[in-house]
């Protein structure tokens, strides 16, 4: 399973950082480890949490939009189940997931002042979850009525943090944004085809037109939000780490079950439900079939397990010794339990500068406007901290001065030495 912390949400005590991509996630679990005293615990009573609410806004919309009372039980399944959601446990899709689940139902009830709250929380679980709720907002009828309400509520929720964050911590939106975008600028994806996204904008007018299919009008129009929140992420080039396809397979994962639950014939509902059944059996089947307890999550791009990360973390504290260590990309569970300052541009607010500047040279004049924007308040006078030791992960020849070394490797990755050396 994933941990509660990962490499972007890193705080020394020494320094703040703004690189939390998910506040709301980042406070949920600060407060569930407050009273629990165990982040990895905290982290699956938050999970569990976010389930409860998910069935709960599930058996709502299948209410509203007149599904059988067995819809929710199998969307759940199938979201549980699921290889990628399983993978991204600890992180912010499941809170997501919830959040669009109750976004669409109180847009289906016709609740503005509540569609408008959970869509400023969704904006604090991950800012470009917006883009959901500007989809499912537009596709209503007579959208334009409520605006105010909707935008009000909205506000309210996510002006206080975003305002902190702006002033305080120099960035209104998290710096991953610049860091994630220039490790994607080479846009690695190659040619990309998403035909079928303006297929389900042509599906609901369709829909429209059919008894049986008017009820699940709210699904496709979750479904083509994640059309459209995909494309937005091809189009930004970042790279493809698994969590990002997760809201995109929530809104779909609903839309197909709805339309197993309510909208073909009995004949043809028996085989929907028959083919949902089996992928449901095939991501059990796949998550067991390497032993259990596993090592690896099913999807993971880390270089060793937590596990592993946690005995090396355990290691470098006592041979740190306070000093600082340059991480070697991968720095959460090592700084967890090392307890040291282990420092990248998401821990290390010095390097930010250097960051802003490259991405301001790779854009165009108005992203470099929103960037200047965004970081009106950077401190910008913050400088990088001072290096003792480093990781270095190499396959190749071991450098002659390094001060420990541990074999590491992951399915994706593949095995490789971790070394400790002087700091150059």
């Amino acid at each position: 399973m994933s941990w509660p912390y990962d490499r972007k949400a890193t705080v020394l005590a020494e320094g703040t950082t703004n690189t939390a991509t998910s506040p709301l996630n980042v406070l949920c679990l600060a407060a569930l480890t407050f009273v629990v005293r165990d982040a990895v615990f905290a982290a699956g009573m938050l999970y569990v949490v976010c389930q409860v609410l998910l069935v709960l806004a599930l058996r709502r919309l299948g209410a509203a939009t007149g599904l059988p009372g067995w819809f929710p039980a199998l969307t759940i399944t199938a979201l549980t189940v699921n290889p990628l959601l399983v993978s991204s446990i600890g992180m912010e899709v499941e809170l997501g997931a919830s959040g669009l689940a109750w976004l669409l139902t109180f847009s289906v009830e016709r609740r503005p002042f509540a569609f408008g709250l959970v869509a400023g929380m969704l904006a604090l679980i991950r800012v470009d979850l917006l883009i959901f709720a500007v989809v499912i907002f537009v596709a209503r009828r007579r959208s334009w009525v409520d605006v105010r309400r909707i935008v009000r509520a909205a506000v309210l929720v996510a002006a206080p943090w975003f305002v902190f964050s702006w002033v305080v911590l120099g960035a209104a939106v998290p710096d991953t944004v610049v860091i994630k975008t220039l490790q994607g600028a080479r846009r690695a994806w190659g040619r990309w085809e998403f035909g079928n996204g303006p297929g389900l904008y042509w599906l609901i007018l369709v829909m429209r037109r059919n008894p049986a299919g008017r009820r699940l009008v709210p699904f496709a129009v979750l479904a083509a939000a994640g059309a459209v929140y995909s494309l937005a992420y091809v189009q930004s080039g970042v790279p493809p780490y698994h969590w990002y396809y997760g809201p995109g397979i929530v809104a779909a994962t609903v839309f197909v079950c709805a339309a197993t639950a309510g909208f073909a014939g009995r004949a043809e509902r028996g085989l929907s439900l028959l083919v949902v059944v089996a992928l449901v059996m095939a991501g059990v089947a796949g998550y067991a079939h390497s032993g259990l307890p596993r090592d690896f999550a099913p999807l993971t791009s880390n270089y060793t397990s937590s596990e592993q990360y946690a005995r090396i973390g355990r290691d470098v504290a006592r041979l740190a010794g306070g000093k600082t260590v340059a991480s070697a990309d991968e720095i959460g569970v090592l700084a967890y339990t090392c307890g040291c300052a282990i420092i990248d541009v998401f821990s290390d607010r010095g390097l930010m500068p250097q960051a802003i500047a490259e991405l301001e040279a790779r854009t165009g004049r108005l992203t470099r406007g929103l960037l200047r924007v965004n970081f009106a308040f950077f401190d910008d006078t913050i400088r990088p901290r001072t290096l003792d030791l480093a990781l270095r992960r190499i396959n190749g020849t071991p450098p002659s001065n390094y001060l420990a070394t541990w074999t590491i490797s992951a399915p994706l990755a593949g095995t490789a030495q971790l070394y400790l050396v002087p700091a150059s």
